[in-house]
This record gives C-alpha cells, structure tokens and sequence, in this order.
C-alpha cells in the first residue's frame, strides 16, 4: 500500500539542509539588505506590490503568472524586534495562521535557529470553500537583525509537475549574507565611534546663562575637531545623558520633583525625539538625576547627585531594576574627607568593561572606583595630576577609539581632559563646558553563537479527509518506536501533539473505517513541527501510488524492496472483500512512446501476478499502461523524472 505524502514531502520539500544549495539558474542578490538566491533559468523578476519587494515567476507577468515567488523585507514592530521569535511560538503562530485558511493541509512547518539568525519554513495548501482549485504554498520566513525575510512561492496545485521543484529549489538558495541591513535589536547594535557632551552654558542676548539642552557631537578619535551641535534638542534642562546601542542618546529631566521621571530618546542622525516608556524612580527631595553611562550589554544607569540611587534600564526587556539605594562610597575610609556638607558631589560616573564603575570627586577631579558585583568601593582615591585646582568636575567617559586603544574622558571646569588613569595624570583636549559625557563604542557585542540543537521534537498536527480535508478525530493514531507503541489522542479537531525523541524513526499507523489504512515510517526532526496527515476514502475513483514499489532497470521484474507495500496492499483488499481496484503503470519520456507503454503494461501486470499469488481473486484487477503520458513531475532532470515512475492504483468498487 501506498506510504502516505509523510515521508515523500520530507524527502522531496524538506531533506535540504537549511543552508543554501548550489543550484542552476541565475543569481539574485542584494549585499545592501544581506541576501542572495538563485531563481530558473526560465523565470522572470519584476518589483512587487509593495515597494522593495522582488517577485520571480513564470509567464508573462506577475499577474497572470503559472507560479511565482515573492521576496519581502519587512522591520519587525518595536515590542518584537529583540524577542527570541522562535521562543515566542512563531512556528505555532504560522500554524494556526494555516489553519483558518479554507480546506488547508500542512505538509510541513519546521523551525531552525541558526545563531544569526532563526527561520520557520513551511509547506501547505488550500482552496476557498467550493472552489476546486487548490492553491500550493512553499515558504520561509527568516528573522535577523529586527527584521523579517519572507519568501513565499504559490502556484496552483495542478501545476506542482511542471514549477514545483523550481520552486523549492529557488527557496532553498536563499541565503543571508554579509551585516546587511543595520540590527534593530537592541542586544546586536553596535555603537559608533561618536560620543556627546550636554553643553551647561549657552551666550545668548550679550550673557552667559544655563542652557543643559544643546548636545556636542565629537568623534573619539578626534574630540579636538570641532562639535557637530545639536542646538536646543532636548524638551528638558538636563544633567544625565548615556548613548545605548542603537546609536541614540538617553536624557532624564534635572529637575528636582521628587517623582517618577520618564527617560527621553533624541536620535542624533534623525535630530527626533520622543519620550520612552521607562520611568525612573522618585529620585528622593532636593535630588537630581546628575549622570548616566552605558555598560557592555547595552544597559543604561542614572544616578542621583547624592549617589544614594542607581538604576540600571535594560532596553531589551523594557526592565527597570535599582541596582543600589544606599551609596557605597559611604563605606570608603576617605569618605569623611569628601562627604561633608557642600563638598560636593562625587555621583558622576562612567562604567568600565569589568563590572565596575569610576566615579569623579567634583571638587578636585579625583577618581573613586566601586565594584558593581560587589558594591563595595576601593580603598583609596585616585588624584589626578595635570587639572586646575578649583571645582566643576562634571563627568567621565572610557572609550576605545577605531585604533583599538582605550581613552578615558573627564568633563572639568571649562575643558574636556583625556586622562592617563596609569600614570594619574590629566591632559587638556579641548574647550568646553558639559554636565554629562556620553558614550558606548567600547562595548561592541560579540558575533552571535549557533545555537544548540534541540533535545525534545514535538510533532503538532491534523488527521484529515484527503478529499474534503476535514478533520477526523475518530481515526486511531498509533505511534511506535521499536517494540514500544503509543496511541496518540486526537482533539476534537483532530488535533495532536506528540513529544518525540530526536533523529528516531517511528512507525505512524492509522485506521478508520471507510478509510484507506495508512502506514508510514516518520523521522524525527529537532524542535517543535507541525505536518498534517491525510487519510484517502474508500470510494470509487480514490487513486493511491504504490511508493517503493520498484523494478529492474528497463524490466518488469520486481525488486524485493516492493514486497512490503504490496503486502499491505494484499491486506488492504483482504479486508474489504467486495473492493475493486485498476492497476495502473507510468514510466518517464525516456525513450520510444510505444515501448514506455508496453513497458508500463508488463510491470502492471507483474504486480497483478503478485496480488493474484498472494490469494486476490484475478477478477478483483484490472491493469492499464500509460507509458510517459501522464506525468507528475518534469522530465528535464533525473531527479524528477524518477517521481513520474510510478505503479498506483484506483478503487473501481467498493461494497
């Protein structure tokens, strides 16, 4: 008996390996947005509906196309651009998706993650309610970077013999390449090589008065050459600013309100802002949020004048966590020398790349060190050579310039100072009073790892009507793995679920009455999938190829890899005595017409023989050979050509 389309769509659609495969054909590729694939010699490319969308197909035009594939490139929406997308059921969501389009069956959904990125692919069809015209689709669906790769070929289903392998071969050469598109997620930007200062001071109308609100933009390999000024920008008078990994710029209000404070997001190369969703804590009365650095993940801090509140924001997670409430420099045996009413504040910051933090003594420019991990400062401070001897130290800033070499910045009274933290001492760079420095090139992310393959294979699926494509729920689902057998509960929608073990080959029986009995074997693949499985009516004209029957090369006679479907075919007709059935031959164009007939004629009546012998009334057969006349597939390629040679059969009667 027939194998059920299990095991030859996982063989034909999904036994290509998730990376791309050479193929013939013509090369399409875009190294801007990060991708390449190959398309038929024989098809065309047009633009699509949507702008940036490509379209291959056969035919005249996209419109009136026999198949056609289309490729879109679409940014993820801001609250699942830094998801985990198969972690968060995309897989499951394609399916349900499926499953309320009209008549549908899933052939396949499987999902791959792959490091850099993770994908979903997918196989069904389906056809509005009355229509007879089913409609094939073959897709995949990649997420990297914030954005969503999809292509998406659709043919109908009587086309499948003619673009169905060109069309699963044109999937299957997609490939992502090089960075391509700029990251969206917040864990994979990196930062440039530019870092702001918030100027404190503006000249305006013949004086010197606060401004807080214009940004300087340098770059760190230069911080002598001129700012890039970003005038007025923020809504707020500011002290705090920190850069995250998209390349925006983070501010909080100084305004002392003692009351929750939303975070405000000034993107420099668009010069627009808005405000976040992240709100501070109440800072505490007369407090101000006075400084703000990034860490290695991506992470920012504010901290309050008073350094008795830390809060860290993580921008993946939208979390906004107290890092400490009580300022560990308060444990420090100097802290008596600085820590005195009006001695000033030593709250400004920056982090380093060891989970730790410096911190600048505002009267003097002296640097305190405090371990994040174990919030407990260092012994003694840190004083600097080389700076003036009066107060207004406002800021630090440790950055690595393009060169690979590490600099640390101290924002002092009226100048930007590189400080020499070995030798202790400070150096002038350039003129400028700012409140707050911020940076983050040091903390480039790492390239991310593949990721381990799944232990547990969950197989999700349907038990249908292959003619009407209606669920079945009354059919016995059996599963075994060795001796071992598991009957599978279905749904009421005769739906299932089962957790499989990896990479083994399980046995799927099923049964119905009214029902062709399917026995199919079934490798197990690593995570959650889904596959639909049809069972045919036992109805005049329902026709079933026999798979792994097979013959000698140009013979008639049966390779004993053909007994077990045939056996079962016996079973079949022994257990519905008043069943007739035609068998019927199919050979490729190989060769003379007239012989592929004769040829197809002798092996139907080779496998009659082997019915007969096996205790099947002779009168229950009939046989017909259709030589290479009916084709199911292309008969350009071997590998094609092999589909169109074929033994099935059709029922004639059933009593």
């Amino acid at each position: 008996m027939m194998k059920v389309l299990l095991m030859g769509w996982l063989a034909v659609c999904w036994a290509v390996k998730l990376q791309a495969q050479p193929t013939a054909g013509q090369p399409y590729a875009d190294a801007r947005k990060g991708y390449r694939l190959v398309y038929p010699p024989n098809w065309q490319v047009a633009e699509g509906r949507q702008p940036g969308d490509v379209v291959f197909y056969t035919g005249n035009s996209p419109q009136t196309a026999q198949a056609a594939a289309t490729l879109s490139i679409r940014p993820l929406p801001d609250n699942r651009k830094d998801l985990d997308q198969l972690a968060s059921g995309q897989a499951d969501s394609v399916w349900r998706a499926v499953r309320r389009l009209p008549r549908s069956r899933v052939a396949r959904i499987e999902q791959h993650d792959a490091g850099s990125y993770q994908e979903v692919r997918y196989d069904y069809t389906f056809a509005p309610d009355g229509a007879v015209e089913r409609t094939h689709v073959l897709g995949r669906r990649l997420w990297r970077g914030g954005y969503e790769f999809q292509l998406e070929y659709r043919a109908p289903a009587r086309q499948e013999g003619r673009n169905l392998a060109a069309g699963q071969q044109l999937l299957a050469s997609l490939a992502l390449t090089g960075p391509g598109l700029p990251s969206r997620r917040t864990t994979e930007q990196g930062c440039d090589d530019k870092m702001y200062g918030i100027v404190a001071l503006r000249f305006h109308d013949g004086q010197w008065e606060d401004d807080c609100r214009t940004i300087h933009e340098f770059l760190v390999a230069d911080p002598a050459a001129p700012p890039k000024v970003h005038a007025r920008v923020l809504p707020f008078q500011s002290y705090a600013l920190a850069k995250g990994f998209d390349n925006c710029l983070y501010s909080v209000t100084k305004a002392p309100t003692d009351a929750p404070e939303l975070v405000y997001r000034y993107n420099p190369a668009t010069r627009q802002g808005d405000f976040t969703a992240w709100q501070l804590p109440a800072q505490g009365p007369e407090n101000v949020w006075i400084s703000a650095a990034t860490d290695q993940r991506g992470d920012l801090y504010f901290i309050t004048s008073d350094a008795n509140l830390l809060v860290k924001v993580s921008p993946a997670t939208n979390a906004v966590r107290v890092v400490w409430s009580a300022d560990p420099v308060r444990q420090a045996p100097y802290y008596p020398a600085i820590g005195f009413a009006k001695a000033g504040t030593h709250a400004n910051f920056c982090l380093t790349d060891a989970d730790s933090l410096y911190q600048v003594y505002s009267t003097d420019g002296a640097l305190l060190k405090v371990s994040l991990a174990t919030q407990k400062p260092a012994p003694d401070l840190l004083p600097l050579e080389g700076l003036p001897n009066r107060g207004g130290y406002s800021d630090l800033l440790l950055q690595t310039d393009r060169a690979g070499r590490r600099r640390l910045y101290l924002a002092g009274p009226k100048a930007l100072y590189e400080v020499d933290v070995a030798r202790r001492r400070a150096t002038r760079v350039r003129r400028g009073t700012y409140t707050d420095l911020a940076g983050c090139n040091l903390f480039l992310p790492p390239p991310p790892a593949a990721a381990a393959l799944p232990t547990a294979a969950t197989w999700r699926g349907r038990v249908l009507d292959a003619a009407t494509l209606q669920p079945l729920p009354q059919a016995r689902f059996r599963l075994s793995l060795g001796k071992s057998e598991t009957t599978v509960p279905l749904t009421s929608e005769a739906a299932f679920a089962f957790p499989a073990e990896v990479g083994k080959v399980y046995a799927a029986h099923l049964e119905l009455p009214g029902y062709l009995a399917a026995d199919t074997a079934y490798l197990t693949l690593p995570g959650p999938y889904v596959q639909d499985i049809v069972l045919r009516p036992l109805a005049v004209g329902t026709t079933q190829q026999l798979d792994k029957v097979q013959f000698e090369q140009g013979q008639a006679v049966l390779l004993p890899s053909s007994f077990p479907a045939l056996n079962q075919l016996v079973n079949l007709l022994t257990r519905n005595p008043g069943m007739t059935i035609e068998l019927r031959g199919h050979t490729d164009n190989v060769g003379d017409p007239q012989k592929n007939v004769v040829l197809s004629e002798e092996r139907v009546a080779a496998v009659k023989d082997y019915l007969v012998s096996r205790g099947i009334a002779e009168g229950r057969i009939s046989g017909l050979g259709l030589g290479g006349t009916e084709p199911r597939a292309s008969n350009e390629q071997e590998s094609t050509r092999q589909l169109n040679r074929r033994v099935e059969f059709r029922v004639t009667g059933v009593q």
